[in-house]
Parts: C-alpha cells; structure tokens; sequence
C-alpha cells in the first residue's frame, strides 16, 4: 500500500494535469502573442471557458497530487508526471478528431517503458515529512535563479520551439519547488490543523511557487508547439522533484547494480521524450 496509494493518486494527478495542459494550450493560442511576461495575458484568458476549465482540471490534479504526496515518496510521486506528456498528446489527438500515428504512439511507449524500469530499479522509499528551513534556502536560491535566467532567456526570443522549451524548464522547476513544499504543508495540516497549515511559511512559499508556475505555463504554451514546452515541463519537473527527493528530503533509491537499469530507463525516457520534440508531427 506504501507504494500503490501514492501511485494511484500521482496517475490520477497526471491524467488530470495532460487534459489541462491540452484545455489551456488552445486558450493561450486563442489571445494575442505577448512580449513579455504580462498579467495581461491572463486577464485575456479568464474571458476563455476553456482555460477556466483547465484551471478547475489543475484544481483537481492538485487534490490528487497532494494525496500523493501525503501517503508517498516525493521521488516516486514526481516522475511518475513524466506520463503527462503522452497522455497531453493522445488527448489533444482525441480532441482533434484524428487518430495518433504508429510512430508517435511508439515513441510514447518508450517513454512509458523507461519510466517504469527506471522507477522498479531505483526504488524510492522513505517518507520524511518535515524539513528544515536552512536546509530550504539554499535550494530556494538556487531554483529561483535558475527560474530567473530561463524566463529572461525565454522572453528574448521569438515565439517557436527555444521560447516554448526555455519557459517550459522554468515552469517545471517551479512545479517541482511547489510539489516539495506542498509536501510538508500538507502533513502539517494533517498534524497541526487549519491553523498550523496557515501559520507555516512552507504553505505560502508553495502557494507563491504555485502561482509563479501557473503563469509561466501560460507563456510556454503560447510561446510555441506543444510538443516542444511539454516534454521540457515533464522531464524537468521529474529531474528536479527527483533531486528535491534525495537532497532535500532525505529519500533513498537503490544503488550498486540496480544503477545499471535505472541508467537504462533514464535513458528510454530521454530519447522517447526528444524523439517526440524533434518530431514533425502536426504542433498539438
């Protein structure tokens, strides 16, 4: 059970973030370019239904994201998003009205097979619940930086594959930072009630991240293909939730030769993930 809850949720979690992205993708595509990173461009989607319904899908992804991390790993729960990605894409097919190539659903497949040797190899187990604030800073720093750099480089650019990639790297981090801070927030809830929860700082640091990562995404996906800011936001939110697992909160994985497999899987879902951005497919 300590590994079928937290993976039921995470799974229910994906399939709910896939048909979002898919729900905002075509909303952002329905508002004028922006040039920067403006609030306008949000105002602008609040006048579409179909963002608002994906909002309301990420409210429920969310629900199921944080039972997930309430019951498991933080390392298990976070990649398993990686199935975002096929699932965005075999649902805007559907929504098209078009039936998903062989090779497009075999180059899924590879994603879907890597990420389940990689997880059966590494194993991820442990399941601390609270961590320090100066073991905090440093990653905070750190990730806020980097998020920094990528928006800026990002907004630089003219809309296409770069822009979408850049802006979907830094939505990724983000979403990383909120799902380890929403960890916490979420046993303190559980152990300190309502007022606990709204008297911890991971909880507003989490909602903060939450919301920097929402508008953000709305740049990725109006910034170019889905296909190129959606395997950027998969493989980084899984790398850097991953990284978030082992350094920050202290999980571990499987080491000697089980390393040998996982290498094999990162590697699946590497080259399925790239073989999907370099494809010529019809942008989704």
């Amino acid at each position: 059970m300590k590994v079928v809850l937290p993976t039921f949720f995470a799974l229910l979690a994906a399939l709910s973030n896939a048909f979002a992205t898919v729900l905002q993708r075509r909303a952002a595509l329905t508002v004028p370019q922006s040039r920067g990173f403006s609030m306008g461009l949000i105002l602008a989607l609040l006048r579409r239904p179909v963002w608002v319904a994906g909002v309301l899908t990420v409210v429920a992804a969310g629900v199921w994201q944080a039972l997930a991390l309430a019951t498991g790993p933080l390392s298990l729960v976070q990649p398993l998003f990686v199935l975002e990605l096929p699932l965005a894409l075999l649902i805007a097919a559907l929504m098209q009205g078009r039936r998903p190539p062989a090779a497009l659903l075999l180059k899924l497949l590879v994603v879907v097979v890597g990420l389940a040797v990689a997880l059966l190899s590494a194993a991820p187990g442990g399941n601390r619940t609270h961590v320090s604030i100066d073991r905090w800073l440093p990653v905070l720093a750190a990730c806020a930086g980097a998020v920094v750099v990528l928006t800026m480089t990002g907004l630089r650019r003219p809309a296409g594959r770069f822009r979408a990639a850049c802006l979907g790297t830094a939505t990724a981090i983000c979403f990383a930072l909120t799902a380890g801070l929403m960890k916490t927030s979420v046993h303190i809830l559980a152990e300190a009630g309502l007022a606990g929860f709204l008297t911890s700082w991971q909880t507003y640091a989490f909602g903060a991240s939450g919301v920097c990562a929402m508008l953000l995404l709305e740049h990725a996906m109006q910034g170019g293909p889905l296909i190129a800011s959606q395997p950027a936001l998969t493989l980084g939110d899984a790398t850097v939730s991953f990284l978030l697992g082992i350094l920050v909160y202290e999980e571990h994985m499987r080491a000697g030769w089980w390393l040998l497999p996982l290498a094999l899987g990162i590697g699946l879902i590497t080259a399925g993930v790239l073989a999907l951005a370099r494809s010529e497919a019809e942008p989704l």
